[in-house]
């Protein structure tokens, strides 16, 4: 579904990613796993468009994707970013109706009323602004409005970030809701437990290579791989 092939990126002259390659499969989870400044976000940035792609190839269904990330957004690619990017001066529902009105349609999988089923939290806070909401309601809204785009990949960096022990797991059952739906996603996720119990597939990214690849069972009992690359 969406392949990375000897990609190369970073911030200005400061390389990050080293002719890393993965792939994502339909239908499945990827999980990005690896200790902080491996290059883990920045590899989600350079699918995204937000960092420039150096060197390499970024597939998407075969297609070649690079440019602005709208164009990408509107490829069938939606990403939550860590910061979450709420709007801040917006209401829930405001929030919500930029992607509803942009990249919703008739027959559209997702729409308003079905993001408010899967978090009905939103359906309580629809007239509350960005700021007045938890990090939790925050992650709630980010996630969707990332639906409501009718995404074929959602892409999510760090989503139980600073979440209390009984909102990781709310968006923990909610991401297993998705994944049993059939949607696709990619995973950056510190959290050892979450990311492997999700996850189908696992890479793992170290100085800006992919350093192991296997499954979820195959990384929870590799003690020597999570010691080494992750820290556990």
């Amino acid at each position: 579904m969406l392949e990375l092939n000897a990609v190369e990126s970073g911030y200005g002259e400061t390389q990050v990613l080293h002719g890393l390659t993965l792939e994502a499969q339909t239908g499945r989870v990827l999980a990005i796993l690896g200790r902080n400044g491996a290059g883990k976000s920045t590899t989600l940035k350079t699918i995204m468009g937000l960092l420039p792609l150096k060197s390499g190839q970024i597939a998407f269904d075969g297609k070649p994707i690079a440019g602005r990330p709208f164009d990408i957004a509107k490829s069938g690619i939606a990403y939550v970013p860590e910061t979450r990017d709420i709007f801040p001066s917006l209401t829930v529902r405001e929030n919500l109706e930029i992607a509803a009105k942009r990249f919703g349609s008739n027959g559209a999988d997702w729409t308003m009323e079905r993001v408010v089923d899967l978090f009905p939290r939103l359906g309580e806070r629809m007239d509350n602004g960005g700021t007045q909401l938890s990090g939790g309601e925050q992650q709630m809204l980010a996630i969707a409005r990332a639906l409501l785009m009718n995404p074929r990949l959602l892409i999510l960096d760090e989503p139980t970030e600073g979440l209390a022990p009984i909102i990781v797991k709310l968006i923990h059952d909610k991401l297993q809701e998705l994944k049993e739906a059939g949607l696709s996603m990619i995973l950056v996720e510190q959290n050892f437990g979450f990311a492997t119990s999700l996850a189908d597939d696992v890479v793992v990214v170290g100085k800006g290579q992919i350093v192991w690849t296997g499954s979820s069972d195959d990384i929870r009992a590799d003690d020597t791989v999570q010691h080494t690359w992750l820290g556990v």
